[in-house]
């Protein structure tokens, strides 16, 4: 029997096969680049941060250990589920679909990882910048962290086999209106799975016309995670700064 699921978002980010399958990324990097970015937003002391579509928490619970405010919001019960083992007076997880606001303001907002562009409905993509803005107390900063489509189109490895505790996840990339689908099929106790990722390939220009359409104001973009000049061609990330 093969499970299958169209509305990826809602079904894989809460399967445990997603965190196995990505259960090597970067800890260090991705505290580096907490330590980097609140350091440059000067983020007050004990300041307030939202965490949007934050997963199992990793970032959260850093940002909390380093002296933030932190809430977490993610639409996956399960991810919810574990981060709140980690919860104390400053830390806090709620599932939440971050298309809407969250009704309370903050001194930063954190979009990160690439966690946007995946809605089924075009007009998500432009409420969750608005909901961000909303989400921003009058001094704060919000930040989309996402990839740089342009270079990872031009680097798309087609197709590959990677292993990950004993599980061959067999993906498949490619690039299909508009959007940078990831076909990701393995076998897990004796059962046949398929996933699908869907992110659309947004340009720095189509978020800049989501900012405009949103009223909100970009004030800096970056290319990695060390807050470097970003270039189209060749960065890997594209780091965007608003209000």
């Amino acid at each position: 029997m093969t499970k299958h699921t169209t509305k990826w978002f809602t079904s894989w980010f809460d399967t445990p096969f997603y965190h196995t399958l990505y259960k090597d990324r970067n800890a260090n990097e991705a505290q580096t680049f907490m330590d980097t970015l609140t350091q440059y937003l000067n983020i007050p002391e004990g300041g307030t941060i939202l965490d949007l579509a934050c997963g199992k928490g990793r970032h959260a619970r850093y940002l909390n250990k380093i002296g933030y405010d932190v809430t977490g919001a993610d639409l996956s019960e399960n991810s919810i589920e574990f981060a709140k083992q980690f919860e104390n007076h400053r830390l806090h997880f709620k599932v939440h679909d971050m298309c809407k606001p969250f009704h309370k303001q903050f001194d930063a907002v954190f979009n990160l990882f690439t966690s946007f562009g995946y809605f089924e409905h075009e007009i998500d993509n432009l409420n969750t910048i608005k909901a961000i803005k909303t989400d921003l107390n009058e001094t704060g900063f919000a930040v989309i962290d996402f990839m740089n489509s342009e270079f990872v189109i031009a680097n798309l490895v087609p197709e590959e086999v990677k292993t990950v505790d004993d599980i061959d996840f067999h993906l498949k990339r490619y690039v299909e209106n508009g959007y940078i689908i990831k076909d990701i099929t393995f076998t897990a106790d004796g059962e046949d799975y398929n996933f699908q990722e869907r992110v659309r390939a947004f340009t720095l220009n189509d978020f800049e016309a989501l900012f405009e359409q949103a009223d909100v104001y970009l004030l800096d973009v970056f290319g990695d995670y060390k807050l470097n000049k970003f270039n189209p061609k060749t960065s890997e990330r594209l780091v965007m700064i608003f209000k």
